[in-house]
């Protein structure tokens, strides 16, 4: 009887084992080595898949596949996941890694000057943020600079000799090469103030010294007077018997490698001694000198006029010379090297120095116009940011002509009397001749400043 019991027992215990579902069934285990996970392109990576014995397939992550448990892949510029998936009798499962294949990309522009900076891009694949990329002529690297959070960079380097390739190199990987064209250097001066009776001589070089042949052209006045020609440089002698005007043109016939280069360049014989009435060509280099340097005039014409000697009276304010509206030598030396003076304010506005006596136009922070200004002969003319509420055109019953208030009864205006100091009751005065000009250039709303 407890025989039979048991077997029963047994028997039920059979039975139920019979129902139980089997345990789920795992996936091999696998894991990848790869021979590099980053390096310069193109990258060449062996990939093997190690762990339970199984089958593997590979997905390389730039759309190709393989099969097998070791794998070498060429790998082109840029970030890359390689994924395995490993089958056996109990399932599937799957593993991966990361691979970076760095590559650089260069771009240049096609000519770059001998011996000057030449604006180079490029950006690294794949974009990687602040990293320090140097720039190299041949062997020597030239410039360095890091990329932005895209990868890019812009760098300037200087230009050698034709033939030569830039490349840019980080973490050892290079960028294409790049050859730029080259226009060869080219230095000119005249040497001498260029006042009548004075020595006065042009130079011109070339770098470097064998880039091609140098060719200088003379014309004085229109007239052509002569050719010179030389390898490396030249210099010719000029004659200052009279006023006029010299003007030069350099050529460069380039040598094998080079590109043609060039240039025209002017210079004034003068009369150091100019007043009003006077005119011809040394007024006329008078005037394009001042001209250039945004000193308002109605013309460049050669006569000198009311507005001559105004913009010589503003040059002279600028430049701590006496204020007599005449030219000397002392202001001719002045006037060579004299450049546009800068604004004290950014933007668009006007700016008045009671200081120097003078008005600025300013447009976007440059300074593009200058004219002489008589402001309050007590000094009341208020100091501050001020801006321009009412215009009036033509002449009020105070005789200002074409006024621009900036605050109370202040204006900007034109006026017959604009002497070299401070002689209005507050208002900035400014020429008649010039007064439509400034009115015109003037907007409601446009900001003062008195300094």
């Amino acid at each position: 009887m407890t025989i039979l019991r048991s077997v029963r027992r047994i028997a039920v215990v059979l039975l139920a084992l019979a129902f139980v579902p089997a345990a789920h069934a795992s996936g091999p285990a696998v894991s990848i080595q790869a021979s590099a996970t980053s390096g310069p392109a193109p990258l060449s990576v062996t990939l093997t898949a190690s762990g339970d014995p199984a089958l593997y397939h590979w997905d390389l992550g730039d759309g190709t596949t393989a099969d097998g448990p070791v794998v070498t892949h060429v790998y082109p510029a840029g970030r890359f996941v390689a994924q395995v998936t490993a089958t056996g009798a109990g399932g599937t499962s799957q593993a991966q890694v990361t691979i970076t294949s760095l590559g650089l990309t260069l771009g240049a522009p096609k000519v770059g000057t001998y011996g000057q900076r030449a604006r180079f891009h490029g950006r690294t694949v794949p974009a990687l943020k602040n990293v320090h990329v140097g720039l190299y002529r041949g062997e020597r690297r030239i410039a360095s600079a890091r990329t932005d959070r895209k990868g890019r960079l812009s760098l300037r380097g200087r230009v050698g000799t034709p033939g030569l390739q830039y490349t840019l190199r980080y973490a050892g990987a290079t960028s294409n090469a790049v050859v730029l064209r080259v226009r060869p250097g080219l230095d000119t001066a005249f040497h001498g103030t260029g006042q009548v009776g004075r020595a006065l001589s042009f130079t011109a070089h070339e770098h470097p010294a064998g880039a091609g042949k140098l060719k200088v052209i003379v014309y004085y006045n229109g007239h052509l007077l002569g050719q010179h020609s030389g390898q490396g440089g030249v210099r010719v002698k000029l004659r200052t018997r009279r006023p006029g005007t010299y003007r030069v043109r350099i050529q460069i016939a380039p040598a094998t490698g080079y590109v043609a280069n060039g240039r025209n360049v002017e210079q004034a014989v003068y009369l150091p001694a100019l007043r009003v009435g006077s005119r011809g060509p040394s007024v006329r280099a008078l005037e394009r000198r001042l001209h250039e340097l945004h000193y308002a005039l109605a013309s460049v014409d050669g006569f000198y006029g009311a507005d001559t000697f105004d913009a010589v009276i503003a040059f002279q304010k600028l430049h701590g010379l006496p204020r007599t509206g005449a030219t000397d030598t002392r202001f001719w030396r002045e006037l060579e090297v004299a450049h546009i003076p800068h604004p004290r304010y950014p933007g668009t506005h006007v700016e008045v120095s009671k200081e120097l006596q003078v008005l600025l136009m300013v447009h976007n922070g440059q300074v593009t116009l200058i004219l002489p200004v008589s402001t309050g002969a007590t000094g009341n003319t208020p100091l501050g940011v001020w801006h321009v509420y009412s215009k009036v055109p033509g002449y009020n019953a105070k005789e200002m002509y074409y006024s621009s208030f900036f605050v109370g009864g202040f204006a900007i205006h034109g006026y017959h009397d604009v002497p070299a100091y401070p002689a209005s009751h507050g208002c900035v005065r400014i020429p008649i001749w010039v007064a439509i000009r400034i009115y015109s250039l003037i907007d409601y709303g446009t900001a003062v400043y008195i300094y």
